[in-house]
């Protein structure tokens, strides 16, 4: 290939470019926000006479989840109880927890619980 060829496909490339420039790569995925939707879509799809239980386990301790607070998309505030009736938070990267949620009966009479979300602005 001749130099001035090299030289006009550059060229074209830089005009096409300036024209329609490349489409932006995807943005990577929110794993806060990937989160937060699924649980409340799993809370949206209870019946009046269930409740969803979130559980956080580390270490020893076990939290029932009652409420997610997202200062940012990259960190998550759990806030809930321990065994022991106590109120606990826990302070984590969102893309580093784990979770385990399931569904349970409320006792007749009893108001189910729900969890509430705190998110970014």
């Amino acid at each position: 290939m001749a130099l001035g060829d090299l030289t006009k496909q550059i060229a074209e490339q830089a005009i096409r470019n300036a024209v329609n420039p490349p489409a932006a790569p995807p943005r990577p995925d929110n794993p806060g926000a990937a989160m937060l939707a699924q649980v409340q879509a799993m809370q949206k799809a209870l019946k009046d006479d269930e409740e969803l239980l979130v559980l956080f386990h580390a270490g020893g301790e076990t939290l029932r989840v009652l409420q997610f607070f997202f200062p940012s998309w990259q960190v998550a505030v759990l806030i809930g109880i321990d065994p022991d009736r106590s109120v606990t938070r826990v302070i984590a990267r969102a893309d580093s927890l784990q979770l385990v949620c399931k569904v349970a009966k409320v006792l007749p009479g009893a108001a189910p619980a729900r969890i509430k979300f705190v998110t970014p602005r």
